[in-house]
């Protein structure tokens, strides 16, 4: 009988030792889905970073050529499309994305810290751009001449842009982010149509009649007919911004990195496509920031990110091959701010001449020195970048 009684005793002590191990692999495989999730995760950020750093790199190099550049590194005059009229409008869908990203680590919820958080961030974005817009005055004019100041610039539309879009993913709900972007771009292809939109002239076009008549001559951009990131284009920039945000939930969403690929490059395709369609009432214009312009710009973003996906992504490339460019992702907004600043600095100290000389020597061809200076620039500022990106230093408003 006792023998029995052991017999069942070590039986049960079995079972459990059984089921304890049972729950414990189980435990390991669920941590280990976890941490494969998150790397995948990591991972899918890893392709941002790169084509944010993309962009960041390319809008530094087409702003500072010196002298006579090639005509694809200069915006289109008035219609047309130009790789680098690409820069601005790629860094707005990838802001899309991030917010996206962002703030679904908060449901989406409007508290009082996040709407504080957005506010401010939007504010600061503002704040800068308008000193950087004062410094360029300061150094080589009046600083105390505010009465010439100009109001906006790329930072201040990036601040508009960011602050509506964040609204909207806080208090709408998110169905109605396809009506929206086709609400704002048919509104505003109806004001371009009715208040000549298209008109290379301030004091007809309405866009250019808005700004002159809300802020003043003094305070706009003088080198194109109207202003390029003048207040009403704000509209269609808060579209553009808005299919990135829909590409950003298209990436989370998407269950397998195929997936997401597919739907980008689908998204891609159709934007394109409609945009190109739309460029034959509405041609393609930077300085209007067209419909059409939108379309086909987010289009190719939309391409590029899912390209980018299957580089760094899905095929595991080195990153060796992409490493530059996510030093400049991960710190995008202050190494074009500090860019921004740079080129006002070594222009009034005389450091640009002196570079652009120093490569006249050796290259007489003006428009193949004014791409050496420019990549000698970008160079300089990804020296800033690598020394942060080194030091795990990450600035972010």
């Amino acid at each position: 009988m006792a023998f029995c009684s052991l017999n069942r005793t070590f039986d049960l002590w079995s079972k459990v030792l059984t089921f304890e191990n049972a729950q414990i692999n189980l435990a390991f495989c669920s941590l280990n889905r976890t941490f494969a999730s998150g790397m995948e995760e990591h991972k899918r950020l890893v392709s941002l970073d790169v084509l944010r750093g993309m962009t960041v790199a390319g809008m530094i190099l087409v702003n500072n050529g010196s002298g006579d550049s090639f005509e694809m590194l200069q915006h289109s005059a008035w219609n047309g499309l130009t790789p680098c009229d690409l820069v601005f409008p790629f860094f707005l869908f990838i802001m899309g994305i991030s917010c996206y990203l962002s703030m679904s680590k908060t449901q989406f919820v409007p508290t009082a810290p996040i709407i504080y958080k957005v506010v401010k961030r939007s504010v600061l974005l503002f704040v800068i751009g308008l000193l950087i817009n004062w410094l360029g005055m300061a150094v080589w004019g009046d600083p105390l001449d505010f009465a010439h100041l100009r109001y906006f610039a790329v930072l201040q539309r990036i601040a508009l842009c960011y602050f509506f879009v964040s609204m909207f993913t806080l208090f709408v709900n998110h169905r109605y982010i396809i009506p929206t972007i086709i609400v704002l771009l048919g509104g505003y292809s109806i004001l371009l149509i009715m208040g000549n939109g298209y008109a290379e002239d301030a004091s007809v076009n309405i866009l250019g009649r808005t700004d002159l008549l809300l802020f003043g001559d003094d305070h706009l951009y003088h080198h194109t007919p109207i202003d390029p990131e003048g207040l009403l284009g704000t509209i269609s920039g808060v579209a553009h911004v808005l299919i990135g945000f829909y590409c950003g939930k298209l990436i989370k969403t998407a269950p397998t990195i195929e997936q997401k690929m597919i739907g980008l490059f689908a998204v891609g395709i159709v934007c394109v496509l409609a945009g190109y369609l739309l460029s034959y009432g509405l041609p393609l214009n930077k300085c209007v920031w067209s419909p059409s312009y939108v379309l086909v710009t987010c289009g190719l973003a939309s391409s590029l990110q899912a390209l980018a996906m299957l580089v760094v992504d899905y095929t595991s490339c080195h990153p060796l091959y992409y490493r530059g460019f996510q030093v400049f992702g991960m710190n995008a907004l202050i190494l074009y701010v500090g860019s921004e600043v740079l080129a006002i600095l070594f222009g009034r100290w005389g450091v640009s001449s002196f570079i652009y000389d120093a490569l006249h020597l050796v290259i007489p061809s003006l428009k193949w020195c004014s791409l050496a200076y420019a990549l000698t620039f970008v160079a300089i500022n990804f020296v800033i970048g690598y020394v942060l990106y080194r030091k795990r230093i990450f600035i972010k408003l």
